[in-house]
């Protein structure tokens, strides 16, 4: 893989609390308009620049697109965000629930991500892509990194450590509880070996940010082939990455809560699903799965643990045997009727890090008449995937804890 270091543009320590800030794709304008209120050094006012305008500000007007460049623009100007002298690799770490995961921020390459190297499970809507890219053009910046995986490394790791032993650049706790911290890699010997080893490692897995990384990818391609002196190592090449070692991650559960049963009584639902599946009555309280092909299903105030029976999925089929797949195809669609999971309004996905409690209060509460509780997939599983050049089915992974924005951006002209 090729990657580089980069001159990043970064908040002074004393800042980086007021300027760091959630994904632009977590929360929505109301949102970020509330968590930005009386901070105008927020970083939302780049990358949900439509809380500067009043109050139905349709997010994808072009103004709002030239709000984002004017703002950015006056966060460096004043000092809010600084470019760093040297070329420079950076470790990002988070902690949450005592574990931490550290991760390298590099400039990952466009030509690798339209080759495939870097390779996807998800696909991408054009309409989000254009989004992301008319704020990159604009811009004219990575404000906000993607997040990817790649093989553990033992010498990356010792890299890692010598460089986390010493003082933190940042060392702040976010209002969610999560730890975030921040070194920066400035030995030269260190940055040399990084992108030497880096040359060695045959794949990155995008783990989350399918349409920033695209966006991304695209936008350095464009200006490649609209620069007639092209040269290829343009800063345009390569855009803004976190990369964590595979054994460092958790994904954690991706449910769903379905709006009616399709016409059936919630017997008639369970006894359609005992041809498919070992249905056992576990009580009043959603349990969660115990281990792949098994699922928690909540209805009509009671819990079931619900086991796919051996010959209804396929172990071998690197898809097939995802329990997303599984529930898809025999609950969803065959008894639910739900063909379409990325268009069906009877379907709502719930993150796990909500917890199993706010499955049980939707169904509770008759906004939804069935939960569907799933176990997590593996990183295995999302890697065997893309190596296979297959897509998983859609709301199928849900990485914790999301990266901060703002910690760092990349400028594509240096």
């Amino acid at each position: 893989m090729k990657v580089k270091p980069f001159r990043g543009v970064r908040p002074p320590k004393a800042l980086v609390k007021d300027v760091a800030s959630r994904p632009y794709d977590v929360l929505n304008s109301d949102e970020a308009r509330k968590e930005a209120e009386g901070n105008e050094k927020s970083l939302y006012h780049i990358i949900k620049p439509e809380i500067d305008f009043p109050v139905g500000k349709d997010e994808h007007d072009a103004d709002v697109y030239e709000k984002a460049a004017e703002n950015f623009a006056k966060f460096i100007d004043n000092g809010w965000l600084v470019q760093d002298e040297k070329e420079m690799y950076y470790v990002y770490a988070q902690t949450m629930n005592g574990k931490t995961q550290y991760g390298l921020v590099l400039g990952a390459s466009v030509e690798d991500y339209m080759t495939g190297a870097i390779k996807k499970h998800e696909l991408t809507r054009r309409d989000k892509e254009e989004d992301r890219m008319k704020h990159v053009r604009i811009t004219d910046a990575n404000v906000e990194p993607v997040f990817f995986s790649y093989p553990d490394n033992d010498e990356i790791n010792a890299i890692v450590e010598k460089v986390i032993s010493g003082k933190a650049e940042y060392d702040f706790v976010s209002v969610d509880g999560v730890g975030h911290h921040f070194w920066l890699v400035k030995d030269d010997n260190d940055i040399k070996r990084i992108t030497e080893i880096f040359e060695t490692i045959p794949a990155l897995y995008i783990a989350d940010g399918h349409h920033r990384s695209a966006a991304a990818a695209l936008v350095g391609a464009e200006k490649a082939k609209n620069n007639p002196d092209h040269k290829g190592d343009e800063e345009y090449n390569y855009f803004m990455a976190v990369c964590f070692p595979d054994s460092q991650l958790t994904i954690i559960d991706y449910n769903r809560v379905v709006k009616d049963l399709n016409g059936l009584t919630p017997d008639e639902f369970i006894s359609k699903l005992e041809r498919n599946f070992i249905v056992e009555p576990t009580g009043s309280e959603i349990q969660r799965p115990k281990n792949l092909h098994n699922f928690s299903i909540y209805l009509d105030g009671r819990s079931f643990s619900v086991t796919a029976k051996p010959g209804t999925f396929d172990d071998n089929d690197p898809i097939g045997q995802l329990d997303v797949t599984i529930t898809s195809n025999l609950i969803l669609d065959e008894i639910l009727g739900i063909k379409d999971l990325r268009s069906d309004k009877r379907i709502d996905f719930v993150g796990g890090i909500r917890g199993l409690g706010e499955l049980k209060e939707r169904v509770d509460s008759g906004e939804m008449a069935l939960a569907l509780a799933l176990y997590p997939v593996s990183m295995k599983q999302l890697m065997d995937i893309a190596d296979t050049g297959n897509i998983m089915p859609p709301k199928t992974t849900w990485f914790e804890p999301k990266l901060r924005s703002g910690l760092v951006i990349h400028l594509l002209e240096d």
